[in-house]
């Protein structure tokens, strides 16, 4: 891999093979039985493909990329890793891309990457496997720049297809790996969390007027659904969110043309001393023109309940 070629491609590219080869370690924990569920807190689980994704894509990026600073989900592990579990690999068409130029010159020290290894481990554990992604999201300062899902179950359910998908997305380029579709025009289809909902996720769903409310897990999923044409707006009006579960799909998503904020209409802060709980919730929207929309409808008792 060129080292001329600019870092935040290098990135991309190298997040993308991580992100696959950490997708067939989870598949392969389901496969053998033995997901070593822990605890590690109300409704927050981690299981033995947590961890070994969360090795694979870590190992693999530090040593392509040994001074930008790496935040994962599980924290720090510090286990030996298989060296089948690291990879070198880097997507070429990503590399051949023009990087814009405000990002063509970033450095080491400007970039963070926040790392998910499972999203969705709850709906992993209970076999609801189309709503499992591996996210890693690059930061540049405090800005979410460019990000990677990897749906490792994509297509599972249908033997003649290839298994697996990823998709990427850069500011200033747009996204790759799928075809991006419009949600059904005179509808308002919400999407929101399945397993974390209370009176306030509530309020701020029946706010938004909705048609249809498409309840999974996974914040990697939910946008997914957005860019999907599934869904027109992502409503999770909690603090049950962190910065690797948005990281990643705020920049796919408004490198698609949406937009990703707070509940109040703020970009969340993603430098590497930033706190990494969401507590002001999420609001996401298949089409940025229609985010505003959506943020006048939030009831002022929700902002409070967040405050």
């Amino acid at each position: 891999m060129a080292q001329n070629t600019p870092l935040l491609l290098r990135l991309v590219a190298s997040s993308i093979s991580a992100a696959n080869h950490a997708g067939k370690i989870i598949r392969d924990v389901m496969s053998h039985g033995d997901l070593a569920i822990v605890e590690k807190g109300k409704n927050d689980l981690q299981t033995e493909a947590d961890r070994s994704a969360q090795k694979c894509i870590i190992a693999s990026l530090s040593k392509q990329f040994p001074s930008v600073h790496i935040i994962g989900e599980e924290g720090a592990i510090n286990d030996d890793v298989p060296n089948e579990w690291i990879t070198k690999e880097a997507d070429k068409n990503v590399l051949e891309l023009d990087c814009p130029r405000e990002l063509s010159n970033i450095s080491d020290s400007d970039v963070v990457l926040w790392v998910d290894p499972l999203d969705g481990t709850s709906e992993y554990t209970q076999g609801l496997l189309d709503h499992v992604t591996v996210l890693i999201g690059i930061a540049v300062g405090n800005e979410a720049v460019g990000g990677v899902i990897h749906q490792p179950y994509f297509n599972y359910k249908e033997d003649d297809k290839e298994l697996g998908r990823t998709i990427w997305g850069i500011r200033g380029i747009g996204v790759g790996g799928f075809t991006p579709k419009s949600p059904p025009a005179n509808q308002r289809i919400i999407t929101t969390t399945r397993s974390h909902s209370n009176n306030v996720v509530n309020e701020a769903v029946d706010a938004m007027e909705p048609t249809d409310v498409v309840r999974v897990g996974g914040a990697g999923h939910k946008v997914m659904l957005l860019m999907e044409g599934k869904a027109h707006a992502y409503v999770f009006a909690s603090n049950g969110s962190k910065r690797w579960d948005t990281c990643a799909p705020e920049a796919i998503l408004r490198a698609l043309g949406g937009e990703l904020t707070d509940m109040a209409g703020n970009h969340y802060s993603y430098n590497k001393d930033t706190p990494h709980a969401n507590t002001k919730g999420v609001l996401g929207t298949a089409n940025k023109n229609d985010h505003e929309w959506y943020l006048k409808k939030v009831p002022k008792s929700v902002l409070s309940a967040l405050s």
